[in-house]
């Protein structure tokens, strides 16, 4: 569940809710206990942003964190309803 500080209590912890947003907790912020924003550290900000990642650098990210051997992942068993095998329509050529 997310941390949530009304925008007074805020003000008066702010640098402590910075270094827990960098670490990566995101804050919720309340008015009159209903949210109106939210306290995120800059990584995180950036990766939202869109700053958008080739997708061979996100993998190559990927892939020096996990070791994909020690996953057991079966591509037949995943991928396996993604296309139908039945045989396309006739087009009448």
């Amino acid at each position: 569940m997310r941390k949530q500080r009304s925008i007074a209590e805020a003000r008066s912890n702010l640098p402590k809710l910075v270094r827990e947003a960098e670490s990566g907790e995101p804050i919720e912020l309340t008015r009159r206990g209903e949210s109106v924003a939210v306290l995120i550290g800059r990584k995180q900000y950036e990766r939202l942003a869109g700053r958008s990642v080739s997708f061979s650098l996100a993998w190559s990210e990927f892939s020096k964190n996990v070791e994909l051997s020690t996953l057991a992942i079966d591509p037949d068993e995943i991928f396996s309803d993604v296309r139908d095998a039945r045989p396309g329509r006739d087009i009448g050529l």
